[in-house]
């Protein structure tokens, strides 16, 4: 059984994701630690509802340690708003995964969150968008892909109606690759990724 922490800094539906995946027998893990960069993220009460350990954390060398001392095998960022540092991604190389609201490359690099993802695909006018989950680099966004689905972006949509059709996806492949994760069905060849 693999041992998971999630980093996040809002609201946790993502990580209710995979929470919801682990109860259901579905991924042969379990989470550890939620950690978040925001005091008051709402991702931390829902972990405690689970009985999760769940803190507030902004310094990266602590995070670190952590980690390590809770022999963790998957760091998931579900919503971290924050950059994380070289020294960061070498300690847990092709152990982290992010999820991004769009198809990278498109929509995604610094400043690329939230709700200006969907308000960039809207203005560009780009057909179809989707949610990204890939390993996590020294660089934002820029780390081997391992899974994508794609969202149609309708004639009407607002960046508030897309992102929500996107989350639904971000909810469905998140916890897809955190089970293949923990089955040991994902092998990376430098940026190729492949899922058994």
């Amino acid at each position: 059984m693999k041992n998971i922490a999630v980093l996040l800094s809002g609201g946790g539906t993502n990580l209710q994701s995979i929470i919801d995946a682990i109860e259901a027998g579905k991924i042969n893990g379990r989470i550890k630690l939620v950690i978040s960069n925001k005091k008051d993220a709402y991702g931390l009460k829902r972990a405690e509802k689970h009985n999760i350990k769940a803190s507030f954390d902004n310094d990266e060398s602590s995070i670190i340690e952590r980690l390590l001392s809770e022999e963790i095998d998957l760091v998931v960022l579900a919503g971290f708003l924050k950059i994380l540092s070289p020294k960061f991604t070498k300690t847990f190389e092709n152990k982290i995964i992010n999820i991004h609201p769009s198809l990278i490359p498109s929509f995604c690099g610094v400043g690329y969150y939230g709700l200006n993802v969907h308000k960039a695909a809207v203005d560009y006018g780009v057909k179809v968008s989707g949610a990204t989950v890939h390993f996590v680099d020294e660089n934002a966004d820029t780390g081997p892909i391992i899974a994508q689905e794609v969202v149609e972006v309708l004639a009407d949509d607002t960046a508030e109606t897309l992102q929500r059709r996107v989350l639904e996806v971000e909810h469905s492949i998140l916890p897809m690759v955190v089970e293949k994760y923990c089955d040991d069905k994902i092998e990376v060849s430098g940026r190729r990724v492949y899922i058994k």
